[in-house]
């Protein structure tokens, strides 16, 4: 008798072969043994740990959303040995095409592709999700890891668009809870973005001491972000105090993750999350925490690394025109994809800007000839 078994979702799985004492009977079944085996495994390794490096090219089925392939993308003569960048992004069905369109603009546009390390946040590592990944972006260096939506689904408040209530849209604030130890900055993306210069620009920034850097904002109105509650209340207002805050957009960031972590950032934005559910002190989602501890106190970036704004406001998505100015980062914030515009027949001329980085099949009849 030989059997072989693992731990799965809790409860323990066992595989057992009986063998004869035939030795054709055992060569014939050791084929079927490792068979079964292996197809336990590919199907259920998103669950077994945490962060996954994902080695295995496994097809999605013929029902979910097909990609085509991406070109392999090669380092440059002058790239450096141990360069790497790291850049973090989240992994769902519902953006899976916009986050396929950011990753293959990132690969494209940057010098030494092959220096590129992708760590996917996923609140269930499904695997049809990393098979499409993988599909597309055979030589990706790519590892997934799980957020418990647990940590946050207790402290969310509704928000004015049903997209920012999702406990995924709160991960960036566990980037620190979720990264291996060797990580020690990271470049956080929203999946409705596409980069058009080399990342690594955004990535040798100097952060300054500063825990955050980002495009900042400083005509936009700041008072907005909250609710007349919060203003009218001193002792919340004065979390601004000796600070001059400006507005940033954290779809577009570079953390230094081990300042985060020493600085105890994740407790500190909870803690806001906490006053929200008591006191309802503003409407827009996970942006309004960051403000609240880091808005006035961040190491400020070109504009041109977040052309945000192009999905249009968060109620009606209408189409909105470039700001004036260098572009290095094309961001479709707002309710308003590019992806669905275009599939509507009803885009916006910014939308042709995303178009040619859509890896979907059916998107895109003409690039597939």
């Amino acid at each position: 008798m030989a059997s072989i078994s693992y731990l799965h979702n809790g409860g323990l799985l066992s595989l057992s072969l009986s063998l004869s004492s035939s030795s054709s009977s055992l060569i014939k079944a050791l084929p079927l043994f490792f068979f079964l085996l292996m197809s336990i495994l590919l199907d259920n390794y998103a669950v077994a740990v945490s962060g996954i490096r994902v080695d295995v090219i496994r097809r999605p089925p013929q029902s979910f959303p097909a990609f085509r392939e991406a070109p392999a993308f090669r380092n440059g003569d002058d790239c450096l040995p141990s360069s790497r960048v790291d850049i973090a992004m989240t992994l769902d069905a519902n953006y899976l095409r916009g986050t396929m369109a950011a990753v293959l603009s990132i690969l494209q546009h940057t010098a030494c592709p092959e220096d590129v390390q992708f760590h996917f946040l996923a609140a269930r590592p499904d695997p049809d999700l990393l098979a499409a990944i993988r599909a597309a972006f055979p030589y990706l260096d790519s590892r997934v890891y799980r957020f418990d939506v647990a940590r946050v689904r207790g402290r969310i408040s509704r928000s004015v668009r049903h997209a920012l209530d999702q406990p995924l849209n709160y991960a960036r604030i566990y980037l620190a809870d979720l990264l291996p130890a060797d990580v020690a900055r990271v470049i956080y993306l929203d999946s409705d973005v596409v980069v058009v210069d080399d990342i690594r620009r955004l990535w040798e920034v100097d952060l300054d001491s500063r825990v955050v850097a980002a495009p900042e904002y400083c005509h936009a109105n700041f008072t907005k972000y909250f609710t007349d509650a919060f203003w009218s209340d001193r002792s919340l207002a004065a979390a601004f105090e000796g600070r001059r805050p400006c507005y940033f957009n954290t779809g577009v960031m570079v953390m230094d993750v081990e300042k985060w972590r020493e600085g105890g950032y994740t407790k500190i934005v909870e803690e806001w999350m906490g006053v929200q559910k008591m006191k309802r002190i503003y409407h827009l989602g996970s942006l309004p925490p960051f403000l609240l501890v880091l808005a006035g106190n961040i190491k400020a970036v070109d504009h041109r690394w977040n052309q945000h704004g192009l999905g249009g406001d968060n109620i009606e998505g209408k189409c909105r025109s470039l700001h004036p100015g260098p572009i290095s980062l094309l961001h479709w914030s707002g309710k308003g994809k590019p992806w669905l515009r275009l599939d509507s027949r009803k885009p916006c001329i910014v939308d042709h800007l995303w178009a040619p980085y859509d890896l979907y099949r059916s998107s895109s009849p003409a690039l597939e000839e």
